[in-house]
């Protein structure tokens, strides 16, 4: 277990949250992901694979991985796809919408709630359209469809609405072009997302680090699948770090929006602290 652990302070969270609204009735933005940070400091140096073992067992994921590096790595337990390529056909995995899952909880209620929530859905279809907006920077007209639209998928402590989005490739569309049409997520960011990430800087004051990049793999012929690194460890020497985030809209109310950073954590801090 670590030798201290602690979280950013609630209330600059909270304060966050007031300032955003402010921005969101103002009309500047429709919604802006806003986070805070964790960090465990341990007796000696962790070992990322070790972590990311148990962060696996602690809250699998489809999009997970470890990249590690000579004195840090990233143990990532990701849900989320940010963009893949497969020949002609780009899709991404867009997650908006969060519920806690509690063990002898009625899934099947919590999840009734959350897809009949209008807030949820009409944050949800916001960034569906952004989504559609992005991969037609890089798609031949009309290709741009929604193939999968508000399905649940439950995880260990959470569940998510999730959309898919594909399209075809335009001819000549490299990769690079590819992840600049879609980095950052806009799930992660907001929207608008350039908007959104100079009130995030404003008010995160720090930099995210890797949470909200993306990693994953790309072929020597284009193809790729990429993440987006949420539910994911910084580590480095002996210590660890992660943040989590929530989506503010006009009618968010700022308490839960701070339980849904720290339902989004518990996966992450049962692999930190293995009796949480």
């Amino acid at each position: 277990p670590p030798a201290e652990i602690g979280e950013d302070e609630p209330q600059r969270f909270l304060d966050g949250v007031a300032c955003v609204l402010d921005y969101l009735r103002a009309g500047d933005v429709f919604q802006v992901n806003l986070s805070r940070g964790w960090q465990a400091r341990f007796d000696a140096p962790l070992d990322p694979a070790a972590l990311y073992a148990r962060l696996r067992q602690a809250n699998p994921a489809p999009f997970a991985g470890l990249f590690a590096g000579e004195g840090w790595a990233v143990a990532s337990s990701s849900p989320e796809r940010l963009v893949a390529v497969h020949g002609r056909t780009v899709q991404t995995r867009p997650i908006a919408g969060t519920r806690p899952r509690f063990p002898g909880d009625d899934d099947a209620a919590r999840i009734r709630e959350l897809v009949g929530h209008p807030k949820e859905r009409a944050e949800h279809v916001m960034l569906i359209d952004l989504e559609r907006n992005d991969l037609g920077r890089v798609c031949t007209p009309g290709s741009v469809e929604v193939d999968e639209l508000m399905t649940v998928e439950s995880y260990a402590h959470v569940h998510h609405i999730v959309s898919n989005v594909r399209g075809q490739l335009r001819p000549g569309a490299t990769p690079g072009e590819v992840i600049a049409a879609v980095f950052p997520g806009g799930t992660i960011t907001g929207c608008p997302k350039v908007r959104c990430m100079q009130i995030i800087a404003e008010l995160e004051q720090v930099p995210r680090g890797a949470y909200t990049g993306a990693f994953g793999w790309l072929g020597r012929n284009g193809d790729m699948d990429l993440n987006i690194l949420i539910r994911s460890a910084e580590v480095r020497g002996d210590t660890a770090s992660f943040r989590t985030g929530a989506g503010i809209v006009v009618d968010s109310v700022p308490g839960r929006e701070l339980d849904e950073t720290r339902a989004k954590a518990r996966g992450l801090l049962r692999a930190l602290v293995p009796e949480a």
